[in-house]
Protein backbone atom coordinates (compact mmCIF):
# COMPACT_ATOMS: atom_id res chain seq x y z
CA UNK A 1 0.00 0.00 0.00
CA UNK A 2 2.64 1.97 1.02
CA UNK A 3 4.28 2.20 -3.08
CA UNK A 4 0.57 2.87 -4.37
CA UNK A 5 0.50 6.36 -1.88
CA UNK A 6 3.68 7.07 -3.71
CA UNK A 7 2.29 6.93 -7.16
CA UNK A 8 -0.40 8.25 -6.49
CA UNK A 9 1.08 11.92 -5.32
CA UNK A 10 1.25 15.32 -7.21
CA UNK A 11 4.13 17.70 -7.29
CA UNK A 12 2.25 19.62 -5.08
CA UNK A 13 1.44 16.89 -2.26
CA UNK A 14 4.49 16.67 0.36
CA UNK A 15 5.59 12.78 0.75
CA UNK A 16 4.66 10.26 3.51
CA UNK A 17 7.74 9.59 5.62
CA UNK A 18 6.92 6.58 8.28
CA UNK A 19 8.75 6.37 11.78
CA UNK A 20 11.18 3.76 11.83
CA UNK A 21 12.31 3.61 8.35
CA UNK A 22 15.94 2.75 7.07
CA UNK A 23 17.90 5.89 7.89
CA UNK A 24 20.62 5.08 5.12
CA UNK A 25 21.30 7.86 2.38
CA UNK A 26 20.03 7.73 -1.13
CA UNK A 27 22.93 6.45 -2.45
CA UNK A 28 24.21 3.28 -0.30
CA UNK A 29 27.33 3.06 1.11
CA UNK A 30 29.69 -0.14 -0.17
CA UNK A 31 32.33 -1.64 2.21
CA UNK A 32 34.63 0.66 0.82
CA UNK A 33 33.85 3.47 2.69
CA UNK A 34 34.03 6.94 1.57
CA UNK A 35 36.58 6.10 -1.18
CA UNK A 36 34.81 3.89 -2.47
CA UNK A 37 31.74 6.37 -2.37
CA UNK A 38 33.38 8.77 -4.43
CA UNK A 39 34.97 6.46 -7.43
CA UNK A 40 31.84 7.76 -9.43
CA UNK A 41 32.30 11.63 -8.68
CA UNK A 42 36.35 10.93 -9.64
CA UNK A 43 35.66 8.57 -12.83
CA UNK A 44 34.16 12.21 -14.09
CA UNK A 45 37.08 14.51 -13.33
CA UNK A 46 40.93 15.03 -14.08
CA UNK A 47 42.72 16.63 -11.57
CA UNK A 48 44.77 17.91 -13.70
CA UNK A 49 41.95 19.34 -15.89
CA UNK A 50 39.79 21.00 -13.01
CA UNK A 51 39.98 22.92 -10.03
CA UNK A 52 37.27 20.99 -8.11
CA UNK A 53 38.61 18.78 -4.92
CA UNK A 54 39.01 15.05 -5.68
CA UNK A 55 38.45 14.50 -1.48
CA UNK A 56 40.45 13.34 0.78
CA UNK A 57 40.72 9.76 1.53
CA UNK A 58 39.51 10.46 4.73
CA UNK A 59 38.29 13.84 5.52
CA UNK A 60 38.54 15.65 8.39
CA UNK A 61 34.98 17.19 10.15
CA UNK A 62 35.54 21.07 11.38
CA UNK A 63 32.16 20.63 13.30
CA UNK A 64 29.99 18.09 15.02
CA UNK A 65 26.70 19.61 13.36
CA UNK A 66 26.12 18.29 9.71
CA UNK A 67 27.28 21.02 6.79
CA UNK A 68 25.01 22.14 4.01
CA UNK A 69 25.78 24.09 0.74
CA UNK A 70 23.73 25.30 -1.98
CA UNK A 71 25.74 26.04 -5.19
CA UNK A 72 24.45 28.14 -7.96
CA UNK A 73 25.87 26.37 -11.07
CA UNK A 74 26.11 28.36 -14.62
CA UNK A 75 26.74 25.32 -16.81
CA UNK A 76 25.19 24.46 -19.58
CA UNK A 77 21.67 24.80 -18.20
CA UNK A 78 21.72 27.53 -15.22
CA UNK A 79 20.50 25.15 -11.91
CA UNK A 80 21.55 24.88 -8.37
CA UNK A 81 23.54 22.28 -6.39
CA UNK A 82 21.86 21.39 -3.36
CA UNK A 83 24.82 18.90 -0.71
CA UNK A 84 24.23 17.57 2.28
CA UNK A 85 26.80 16.07 4.75
CA UNK A 86 26.33 12.61 5.06
CA UNK A 87 28.65 10.00 5.80
CA UNK A 88 31.80 12.00 5.46
CA UNK A 89 30.49 12.94 1.60
CA UNK A 90 27.67 15.48 0.48
CA UNK A 91 25.17 13.34 -1.17
CA UNK A 92 23.56 15.66 -3.78
CA UNK A 93 21.10 16.67 -5.81
CA UNK A 94 20.62 19.45 -9.41
CA UNK A 95 17.47 21.68 -9.05
CA UNK A 96 16.81 23.33 -12.19
CA UNK A 97 15.11 26.20 -10.27
CA UNK A 98 16.21 26.35 -7.10
CA UNK A 99 14.99 25.87 -3.58
CA UNK A 100 11.20 26.25 -3.62
CA UNK A 101 9.47 29.22 -1.87
CA UNK A 102 5.80 28.47 -2.45
CA UNK A 103 4.86 25.20 -0.33
CA UNK A 104 2.40 25.18 -3.44
CA UNK A 105 4.51 24.33 -5.40
CA UNK A 106 7.35 21.74 -5.59
CA UNK A 107 10.43 22.01 -7.44
CA UNK A 108 12.35 19.20 -9.24
CA UNK A 109 15.76 17.62 -8.03
CA UNK A 110 17.75 15.42 -9.39
CA UNK A 111 20.24 12.92 -7.77
CA UNK A 112 23.76 13.01 -8.92
CA UNK A 113 26.77 11.57 -7.34
CA UNK A 114 28.08 12.07 -3.78
CA UNK A 115 30.93 15.10 -3.78
CA UNK A 116 33.56 15.29 -1.34
CA UNK A 117 33.27 17.02 1.91
CA UNK A 118 35.78 19.79 0.51
CA UNK A 119 33.66 20.75 -2.28
CA UNK A 120 31.41 22.77 0.40
CA UNK A 121 34.01 25.47 0.17
CA UNK A 122 34.58 25.10 -3.66
CA UNK A 123 34.26 28.35 -5.82
CA UNK A 124 35.68 28.94 -9.27
CA UNK A 125 35.46 28.11 -13.08
CA UNK A 126 34.75 24.61 -14.18
CA UNK A 127 36.79 24.53 -17.66
CA UNK A 128 34.87 24.55 -20.74
CA UNK A 129 34.75 21.05 -22.13
CA UNK A 130 35.03 19.15 -19.14
CA UNK A 131 32.43 17.88 -16.75
CA UNK A 132 30.13 20.55 -15.53
CA UNK A 133 32.53 23.01 -17.07
CA UNK A 134 31.09 26.58 -16.29
CA UNK A 135 31.11 28.75 -13.38
CA UNK A 136 30.29 28.22 -9.72
CA UNK A 137 29.48 30.22 -6.56
CA UNK A 138 28.40 29.77 -3.14
CA UNK A 139 24.78 30.66 -3.01
CA UNK A 140 24.56 30.08 0.52
CA UNK A 141 25.62 27.49 3.52
CA UNK A 142 24.87 26.35 6.94
CA UNK A 143 24.51 23.34 9.13
CA UNK A 144 21.13 21.17 9.11
CA UNK A 145 19.11 18.97 11.26
CA UNK A 146 18.33 15.96 10.07
CA UNK A 147 14.47 14.26 11.03
CA UNK A 148 14.34 11.68 8.47
CA UNK A 149 16.46 9.67 5.80
CA UNK A 150 15.47 6.67 3.89
CA UNK A 151 16.40 5.91 0.70
CA UNK A 152 13.31 7.31 -0.71
CA UNK A 153 12.72 10.09 1.56
CA UNK A 154 14.80 12.89 3.47
CA UNK A 155 13.61 15.55 5.93
CA UNK A 156 15.51 18.09 6.70
CA UNK A 157 15.29 21.47 9.07
CA UNK A 158 18.25 24.00 7.17
CA UNK A 159 19.91 27.06 9.12
CA UNK A 160 21.35 28.93 6.77
CA UNK A 161 21.45 33.13 5.62
CA UNK A 162 18.74 32.40 2.54
CA UNK A 163 17.52 29.13 3.05
CA UNK A 164 16.10 28.38 6.35
CA UNK A 165 13.21 26.05 7.15
CA UNK A 166 11.77 22.37 6.86
CA UNK A 167 12.11 20.79 3.46
CA UNK A 168 11.69 16.98 2.41
CA UNK A 169 12.87 15.60 -0.83
CA UNK A 170 11.66 12.60 -2.18
CA UNK A 171 11.87 10.04 -4.96
CA UNK A 172 9.40 10.30 -7.83
CA UNK A 173 11.63 7.46 -9.93
CA UNK A 174 15.08 6.54 -10.60
CA UNK A 175 17.33 10.04 -10.60
CA UNK A 176 14.28 11.88 -10.65
CA UNK A 177 13.21 13.83 -7.21
CA UNK A 178 11.36 16.37 -5.92
CA UNK A 179 11.73 18.70 -3.58
CA UNK A 180 9.02 20.15 -0.77
CA UNK A 181 8.88 23.40 1.39
CA UNK A 182 7.57 21.89 4.29
CA UNK A 183 7.17 25.49 6.18
CA UNK A 184 4.58 27.76 5.42
CA UNK A 185 5.73 30.84 2.58
CA UNK A 186 7.54 33.37 4.75
CA UNK A 187 5.32 36.30 6.55
CA UNK A 188 3.72 38.72 3.15
CA UNK A 189 5.53 36.32 0.27
CA UNK A 190 3.40 36.06 -2.88
CA UNK A 191 4.23 34.03 -6.14
CA UNK A 192 5.02 35.99 -9.40
CA UNK A 193 1.46 37.17 -10.74
CA UNK A 194 0.04 35.79 -14.08
CA UNK A 195 -1.74 37.32 -16.59
CA UNK A 196 -1.11 41.09 -15.88
CA UNK A 197 -1.19 43.16 -18.81
CA UNK A 198 0.97 46.62 -19.08
CA UNK A 199 0.00 50.09 -17.67
CA UNK A 200 -0.40 52.25 -21.07
CA UNK A 201 -0.09 55.81 -21.27
CA UNK A 202 -2.45 58.99 -22.66
CA UNK A 203 -1.70 60.87 -25.90
CA UNK A 204 -1.36 64.26 -24.18
CA UNK A 205 0.98 67.11 -24.85
CA UNK A 206 3.60 67.54 -22.37
CA UNK A 207 2.60 68.85 -18.89
CA UNK A 208 1.98 72.48 -18.40
CA UNK A 209 4.68 72.24 -14.91
CA UNK A 210 7.26 70.06 -14.69
CA UNK A 211 6.94 69.57 -10.81
CA UNK A 212 6.06 66.15 -9.87
CA UNK A 213 6.76 64.44 -13.20
CA UNK A 214 9.60 62.46 -14.76
CA UNK A 215 10.11 61.91 -18.48
CA UNK A 216 11.60 58.69 -20.33
CA UNK A 217 12.52 58.20 -23.51
CA UNK A 218 9.28 56.97 -25.71
CA UNK A 219 11.19 53.86 -28.05
CA UNK A 220 10.06 52.10 -31.34
CA UNK A 221 8.77 49.11 -30.24
CA UNK A 222 6.61 46.59 -29.04
CA UNK A 223 5.83 46.66 -25.21
CA UNK A 224 6.91 43.42 -23.26
CA UNK A 225 6.47 41.90 -19.57
CA UNK A 226 9.43 39.30 -18.65
CA UNK A 227 9.38 37.39 -15.91
CA UNK A 228 12.32 35.48 -14.10
CA UNK A 229 12.09 32.36 -11.89
CA UNK A 230 14.37 30.48 -11.82
CA UNK A 231 16.60 31.54 -14.23
CA UNK A 232 14.11 30.76 -16.40
CA UNK A 233 12.29 33.81 -18.28
CA UNK A 234 8.81 34.03 -19.94
CA UNK A 235 7.73 36.92 -22.12
CA UNK A 236 4.24 37.72 -22.13
CA UNK A 237 3.19 40.76 -25.14
CA UNK A 238 0.80 43.58 -24.44
CA UNK A 239 -2.11 41.25 -24.97
CA UNK A 240 -1.00 38.42 -22.57
CA UNK A 241 0.39 36.03 -25.40
CA UNK A 242 3.46 34.12 -24.89
CA UNK A 243 5.84 35.42 -27.08
CA UNK A 244 9.05 33.92 -25.15
CA UNK A 245 10.23 31.93 -28.27
CA UNK A 246 10.42 35.07 -30.98
CA UNK A 247 13.50 36.10 -28.60
CA UNK A 248 16.07 33.91 -27.67
CA UNK A 249 18.84 36.08 -27.32
CA UNK A 250 16.43 37.51 -23.90
CA UNK A 251 17.18 34.34 -22.04
CA UNK A 252 20.71 35.12 -21.22
CA UNK A 253 18.15 38.03 -18.74
CA UNK A 254 17.27 35.23 -16.65
CA UNK A 255 20.66 33.62 -16.07
CA UNK A 256 22.22 37.05 -14.93
CA UNK A 257 19.65 37.30 -12.76
CA UNK A 258 19.97 34.06 -11.13
CA UNK A 259 17.56 33.10 -8.39
CA UNK A 260 16.14 36.30 -8.14
CA UNK A 261 12.50 36.30 -8.71
CA UNK A 262 11.38 39.59 -10.63
CA UNK A 263 8.38 40.60 -13.13
CA UNK A 264 9.76 43.58 -15.28
CA UNK A 265 8.19 45.75 -17.75
CA UNK A 266 9.89 46.97 -20.63
CA UNK A 267 10.15 47.66 -24.38
CA UNK A 268 11.76 45.10 -27.01
CA UNK A 269 13.68 46.89 -29.61
CA UNK A 270 15.65 46.27 -33.28
CA UNK A 271 18.40 49.29 -33.40
CA UNK A 272 19.67 49.66 -37.03
CA UNK A 273 23.14 50.37 -37.76
CA UNK A 274 22.71 53.88 -36.98
CA UNK A 275 22.08 52.69 -33.38
CA UNK A 276 18.54 53.87 -33.85
CA UNK A 277 14.82 52.11 -33.07
CA UNK A 278 13.84 50.96 -36.38
CA UNK A 279 9.77 49.52 -36.21
CA UNK A 280 10.43 48.03 -39.73
CA UNK A 281 13.20 45.79 -38.61
CA UNK A 282 11.43 44.54 -35.52
CA UNK A 283 9.04 43.47 -38.04
CA UNK A 284 11.30 40.68 -38.60
CA UNK A 285 11.40 39.11 -35.04
CA UNK A 286 7.63 39.95 -34.07
CA UNK A 287 5.92 36.81 -36.16
CA UNK A 288 8.26 34.26 -35.28
CA UNK A 289 7.02 31.32 -34.22
CA UNK A 290 9.07 28.56 -34.65
CA UNK A 291 12.36 28.13 -32.31
CA UNK A 292 15.10 27.27 -35.07
CA UNK A 293 13.96 30.73 -37.35
CA UNK A 294 13.81 32.75 -33.76
CA UNK A 295 17.16 31.51 -33.33
CA UNK A 296 18.72 32.62 -36.95
CA UNK A 297 17.04 36.11 -37.26
CA UNK A 298 18.22 36.84 -33.66
CA UNK A 299 22.30 36.40 -35.26
CA UNK A 300 20.78 38.56 -37.58
CA UNK A 301 18.59 41.21 -36.82
CA UNK A 302 18.78 41.41 -33.18
CA UNK A 303 16.77 42.88 -30.37
CA UNK A 304 17.69 44.69 -26.99
CA UNK A 305 15.06 44.69 -24.02
CA UNK A 306 14.64 48.08 -22.17
CA UNK A 307 13.56 47.78 -18.73
CA UNK A 308 11.62 50.92 -17.47
CA UNK A 309 9.78 49.64 -14.61
CA UNK A 310 9.49 46.79 -11.93
CA UNK A 311 5.64 45.44 -11.01
CA UNK A 312 7.25 42.28 -8.80
CA UNK A 313 10.31 41.51 -6.95
CA UNK A 314 11.40 38.09 -4.62
CA UNK A 315 8.27 37.48 -3.42
CA UNK A 316 6.59 41.26 -2.93
CA UNK A 317 4.71 43.35 -5.58
CA UNK A 318 5.89 46.44 -6.53
CA UNK A 319 2.33 47.90 -8.08
CA UNK A 320 1.11 49.90 -5.12
CA UNK A 321 4.33 51.64 -4.62
CA UNK A 322 4.45 54.83 -6.26
CA UNK A 323 6.45 55.77 -9.17
CA UNK A 324 9.78 57.14 -7.83
CA UNK A 325 9.83 54.02 -5.68
CA UNK A 326 9.66 52.00 -7.81
CA UNK A 327 12.17 53.38 -9.90
CA UNK A 328 14.50 52.82 -7.34
CA UNK A 329 13.87 49.66 -6.75
CA UNK A 330 14.30 48.91 -10.59
CA UNK A 331 18.11 50.29 -10.70
CA UNK A 332 18.70 49.02 -7.80
CA UNK A 333 18.22 45.15 -9.81
CA UNK A 334 21.89 46.77 -12.12
CA UNK A 335 20.47 45.36 -15.05
CA UNK A 336 22.91 46.23 -17.63
CA UNK A 337 23.91 43.37 -20.19
CA UNK A 338 24.69 42.64 -23.77
CA UNK A 339 20.96 42.93 -24.97
CA UNK A 340 18.96 44.35 -22.01
CA UNK A 341 19.20 47.75 -20.22
CA UNK A 342 17.96 50.16 -17.85
CA UNK A 343 17.73 53.54 -19.67
CA UNK A 344 17.87 56.76 -17.67
CA UNK A 345 14.82 58.42 -16.53
CA UNK A 346 14.87 62.19 -16.44
CA UNK A 347 13.36 63.80 -13.16
CA UNK A 348 13.55 67.75 -12.17
CA UNK A 349 14.40 68.13 -15.87
CA UNK A 350 12.01 70.65 -18.80
CA UNK A 351 10.02 68.36 -20.54
CA UNK A 352 10.52 70.47 -23.54
CA UNK A 353 13.72 70.14 -23.14
CA UNK A 354 13.81 66.84 -22.66
CA UNK A 355 11.42 65.95 -26.07
CA UNK A 356 13.82 68.11 -28.17
CA UNK A 357 16.97 65.99 -27.27
CA UNK A 358 14.94 62.75 -27.79
CA UNK A 359 13.61 63.93 -31.68
CA UNK A 360 17.66 65.70 -32.29
CA UNK A 361 18.80 61.68 -31.52
CA UNK A 362 16.19 60.24 -33.72
CA UNK A 363 13.97 58.90 -30.45
CA UNK A 364 10.52 59.11 -31.40
CA UNK A 365 8.92 60.88 -28.34
CA UNK A 366 9.09 61.21 -24.56
CA UNK A 367 6.63 59.15 -22.37
CA UNK A 368 5.82 61.58 -18.80
CA UNK A 369 5.12 60.12 -15.55
CA UNK A 370 3.95 61.37 -12.30
CA UNK A 371 6.57 60.69 -9.83
CA UNK A 372 3.68 59.44 -7.49
CA UNK A 373 1.75 57.41 -9.92
CA UNK A 374 0.88 53.67 -8.51
CA UNK A 375 1.22 50.74 -11.76
CA UNK A 376 -2.32 50.10 -13.24
CA UNK A 377 -2.40 47.06 -15.11
CA UNK A 378 -3.90 47.30 -18.15
CA UNK A 379 -5.48 50.54 -17.98
CA UNK A 380 -4.72 53.70 -19.51
CA UNK A 381 -4.18 56.77 -17.19
CA UNK A 382 -3.18 60.47 -17.55
CA UNK A 383 -0.90 60.12 -14.70
CA UNK A 384 1.72 58.67 -17.74
CA UNK A 385 1.38 60.50 -20.51
CA UNK A 386 2.96 59.68 -24.31
CA UNK A 387 4.30 62.92 -26.17
CA UNK A 388 5.69 61.60 -30.06
CA UNK A 389 7.82 63.93 -32.56
CA UNK A 390 5.53 62.57 -34.96
CA UNK A 391 1.57 61.11 -34.84
CA UNK A 392 1.41 57.44 -35.14
CA UNK A 393 -2.24 55.36 -35.05
CA UNK A 394 -3.10 52.06 -34.67
CA UNK A 395 -5.89 50.75 -37.08
CA UNK A 396 -8.20 47.85 -37.83
CA UNK A 397 -7.52 46.42 -41.07
CA UNK A 398 -11.35 46.19 -42.81
CA UNK A 399 -10.29 45.85 -46.07
CA UNK A 400 -8.04 46.51 -49.32
CA UNK A 401 -7.97 47.50 -52.53
CA UNK A 402 -6.02 45.15 -55.07
CA UNK A 403 -2.23 46.38 -56.76
CA UNK A 404 -1.83 47.81 -60.12
CA UNK A 405 1.22 47.50 -62.18
CA UNK A 406 4.35 45.59 -60.54
CA UNK A 407 1.45 44.93 -57.15
CA UNK A 408 -1.09 43.82 -59.21
CA UNK A 409 -0.57 40.42 -58.00
CA UNK A 410 -1.01 41.86 -53.68
CA UNK A 411 -2.08 44.73 -52.18
CA UNK A 412 -2.54 48.40 -53.65
CA UNK A 413 -4.10 49.88 -50.19
CA UNK A 414 -5.17 49.16 -46.85
CA UNK A 415 -8.74 50.15 -46.05
CA UNK A 416 -8.52 50.95 -42.27
CA UNK A 417 -10.82 52.02 -39.78
CA UNK A 418 -11.09 52.40 -35.52
CA UNK A 419 -13.70 51.28 -33.51
CA UNK A 420 -16.21 53.63 -32.44
CA UNK A 421 -19.64 53.86 -31.16
CA UNK A 422 -21.72 52.61 -34.07
CA UNK A 423 -18.84 50.05 -34.98
CA UNK A 424 -15.80 49.96 -37.09
CA UNK A 425 -15.03 53.59 -38.67
CA UNK A 426 -13.40 54.58 -41.80
CA UNK A 427 -9.99 56.10 -41.30
CA UNK A 428 -8.89 56.07 -44.62
CA UNK A 429 -6.15 53.99 -46.83
CA UNK A 430 -3.11 53.54 -46.58
CA UNK A 431 -0.82 52.73 -49.60
CA UNK A 432 2.72 53.55 -48.83
CA UNK A 433 5.21 52.28 -46.58
CA UNK A 434 5.01 48.41 -47.40
CA UNK A 435 8.08 46.12 -48.25
CA UNK A 436 7.89 43.24 -50.72
CA UNK A 437 7.85 41.03 -47.61
CA UNK A 438 5.15 42.68 -45.89
CA UNK A 439 3.08 42.68 -49.10
CA UNK A 440 3.51 38.92 -49.43
CA UNK A 441 2.85 38.55 -45.87
CA UNK A 442 -0.91 40.41 -45.49
CA UNK A 443 -1.79 38.69 -48.91
CA UNK A 444 -1.76 35.71 -47.41
CA UNK A 445 -3.08 36.41 -44.25
CA UNK A 446 -5.87 38.14 -45.87
CA UNK A 447 -7.05 34.82 -48.11
CA UNK A 448 -8.00 33.20 -44.75
CA UNK A 449 -9.97 36.13 -43.41
CA UNK A 450 -11.76 37.28 -46.69
CA UNK A 451 -15.35 38.15 -46.37
CA UNK A 452 -18.19 38.77 -48.56
CA UNK A 453 -19.45 42.44 -46.98
CA UNK A 454 -17.91 44.98 -45.53
CA UNK A 455 -16.96 45.34 -41.67
CA UNK A 456 -17.37 49.33 -41.22
CA UNK A 457 -20.34 50.93 -40.16
CA UNK A 458 -22.06 53.12 -42.37
CA UNK A 459 -21.45 54.61 -46.17
CA UNK A 460 -18.10 54.62 -47.19
CA UNK A 461 -16.91 56.80 -50.13
CA UNK A 462 -17.01 54.94 -53.22
CA UNK A 463 -14.59 56.43 -55.03
CA UNK A 464 -12.15 55.22 -51.96
CA UNK A 465 -13.36 51.54 -51.91
CA UNK A 466 -14.62 50.77 -55.68
CA UNK A 467 -13.44 47.56 -55.95
CA UNK A 468 -12.34 46.42 -52.14
CA UNK A 469 -12.24 43.23 -50.60
CA UNK A 470 -13.19 43.28 -47.36
CA UNK A 471 -11.59 40.89 -44.74
CA UNK A 472 -12.94 39.69 -41.10
CA UNK A 473 -11.57 42.57 -39.10
CA UNK A 474 -9.05 40.77 -36.68
CA UNK A 475 -5.72 42.23 -37.30
CA UNK A 476 -4.47 45.81 -36.33
CA UNK A 477 -1.64 47.42 -37.58
CA UNK A 478 -0.14 50.92 -36.99
CA UNK A 479 0.55 54.08 -39.61
CA UNK A 480 2.13 57.32 -39.58
CA UNK A 481 0.33 60.21 -40.78
CA UNK A 482 0.47 63.95 -40.83
CA UNK A 483 -2.90 65.26 -39.32
CA UNK A 484 -7.14 64.35 -38.52
CA UNK A 485 -8.92 65.64 -41.65
CA UNK A 486 -12.25 67.70 -40.49
CA UNK A 487 -14.28 64.57 -41.16
CA UNK A 488 -12.36 61.78 -39.52
CA UNK A 489 -9.10 60.66 -41.54
CA UNK A 490 -5.90 60.49 -41.68
CA UNK A 491 -3.91 62.48 -43.94
CA UNK A 492 -0.60 61.42 -45.55
CA UNK A 493 -0.67 57.85 -43.91
CA UNK A 494 1.93 56.02 -44.12
CA UNK A 495 2.20 51.64 -43.28
CA UNK A 496 4.96 51.04 -40.52
CA UNK A 497 3.54 47.15 -39.89
CA UNK A 498 1.32 44.68 -37.96
CA UNK A 499 0.73 44.91 -34.02
CA UNK A 500 0.05 41.30 -33.12
CA UNK A 501 0.32 42.65 -29.56
CA UNK A 502 -2.88 44.76 -29.63
CA UNK A 503 -6.43 43.39 -29.74
CA UNK A 504 -9.07 45.39 -32.50
CA UNK A 505 -10.48 46.33 -28.85
CA UNK A 506 -7.53 47.74 -27.86
CA UNK A 507 -7.01 50.53 -30.62
CA UNK A 508 -8.99 53.89 -29.91
CA UNK A 509 -8.11 57.26 -31.96
CA UNK A 510 -5.23 59.37 -30.47
CA UNK A 511 -5.39 63.19 -31.22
Amino acid sequence: MAAKRRRSRTAADPPEVADGEDMSPPTRRRDGGTDEALSPYRAKRRADRTPEPMGAETPARATERMSFVIQEHHARALHWDFRLERDGVLVSWALPKGLPVDPKRNHLAVHTEDHPLEYGSFAGDIPAGEYGGGSVSIWDSGHYDCEKWSEREVMVVLHGTRAAGRYVLFQTGGTQWMIHRMDPAPDGWEPLPEGLRPMLATAAPLPASDAGWSYECKWDGVRALVAVDGGRIRITSRNDLDVTVSYPELRALGLALGSRQVLLDGEIVAFDDAGRASFSLLQQRMHVADAAKARRLAAQVPVSYLVFDVLHVDGRSTLDLPYEERRQVLESLELAGECWATPPTFTGRSGAEVLRGALAAGIEGVVCKRLDSRYLPGRRSDQWRKVKGVRTQEVVIGGYTPGQGHRADTIGALVVGIPGPSGLEYAGKVGTGFSDESLRMLTARFRRLARATSPFAGELPRTQVRDAVWVRPSLVGEVEFSQWTKDGRMRHPTWRGLRPDISPSEVHRTE
